[in-house]
């Protein structure tokens, strides 16, 4: 049951923030606390409404534990079972209100995922472009939206880097453990001997900020502009659309040049530096915290080994968990559904236990 305590204690904090002098100049901030502020006071009052009915009900209670004067006890029961009727029913609305507000954020979670080739030439960039693929499928199957924010192809049509937004239902729960260097096992396309090579990518997943939480000043931005490369067509090296962002304090460098547009690729530039940003920021708070809770939450996802795709044994092996999963071919088209289930519960239940 909601904890009526907590959500005026989380009340109190937004009305403190409503009130900073220094908010009228963010909108987008204002805007969502204002909200905010409107969902918690539904709640209160709601809230409010059971508690003054779970009174009467102890009162009408103990007028008829009482059995003193045989009417009153008749009018006080009459009385309880309209009260329990009303309880019941506020307590559905509290529930469907709560439950609303939480499907909301759930329905729009937003994630920016990276994938780059890692060892292995030519061979790791066509293995980039098949776990794109990958991902792509499962995000159709999802009924998720996505958007190529950025991507450089190899020559032979695999891909270097490519970065790309997914938006939808629980994207973040579904996507989070998917960080990490995947290794594949196969004979190359390349390959004349038919020997199997070894190649990598890496996969980064970072939560796409709101507007609120990472603040960038035009002033510590280097924008150039150039033209885009990539697979041939008409409109590849034909105008200045492509955008690199350098942002001066970090040193963090961004590019996009997947749009026609420039202004698109600008904002989609800016929408992979946020995501940095606030990887950066998250990385610095966890480096703060106590061993034990570090280690739950890890910042080595990057650089950790997590998954095997190996071809001749038609087998993609999860080292987190341990576990193999069969039909290779399968689970590169999109199907990752056992092995996302698989993680999440076991990765879940094993962080309950540190």
């Amino acid at each position: 049951m909601i904890e009526l305590d907590s959500v005026k204690k989380e009340y109190k904090e937004v009305l403190e923030k409503l009130n900073d002098p220094e908010l009228i100049s963010n909108w987008e901030k204002l805007e969502q606390l204002n909200k905010k502020r409107v969902f918690l006071e539904k709640i209160i009052q709601k809230g409010e409404e059971l508690a003054t009915i779970e009174k009467q009900i102890k009162e009408s209670e103990a007028i008829v534990s009482a059995q003193e004067d045989p009417e009153l006890v008749s009018l006080a029961q009459t009385e309880l079972t309209h009260l329990l009727e009303e309880k019941k029913k506020v307590e559905k609305e509290l529930k469907e209100m709560w439950a609303k507000e939480k499907e909301s954020e759930r329905s729009n979670q937003k994630a920016i995922v990276e994938i780059r080739a890692g060892v292995g030439g030519e061979e790791a960039a066509l293995f980039a472009a098949d776990l794109f693929r990958m991902y792509s499928k499962f995000a159709d199957s999802q009924g998720w939206k996505m958007n190529v924010l950025h991507c450089r192809y190899s020559d032979i049509g695999g891909i270097k880097e490519i970065i790309f937004e997914l938006k939808g239902k629980d994207v973040l729960e579904k996507m989070k453990y998917e960080g990490g260097v995947h290794r594949v096992q196969r004979v190359p396309k390349t390959e004349k001997s038919n020997r199997i090579h070894t190649s990598t990518a890496t996969v980064a997943v970072l939560p796409k900020p709101k507007k609120a939480q990472i603040k960038i000043r035009p002033e510590d931005l280097k924008i150039d502009y150039y033209k885009a490369s990539g697979p041939g067509g008409q409109y590849v090296n034909k105008r200045m659309t492509a955008v690199r962002v350098t942002h001066l304090p970090t040193g963090i460098v961004v590019s996009s040049q997947t749009q026609r547009n420039l202004a698109q690729n600008k904002e989609n530039a800016l929408a992979i530096l946020e995501a940095k940003l606030l990887e950066m920021k998250e990385k610095k708070e966890t480096e703060k915290m106590s061993g034990k809770r570090r280690a739950q939450i890890g910042q080595a996802q990057r650089a950790e080994k997590i998954r095997t795709y190996n071809f001749p044994q038609d087998r993609v092996t999860d080292h987190r968990i341990k576990k193999n999963f069969y039909d290779i071919e399968s689970i590169m088209d999109g199907n990752l559904k056992d092995i996302i289930d698989e993680l999440q519960e076991k990765l879940a239940s094993q962080k309950e236990k540190k």
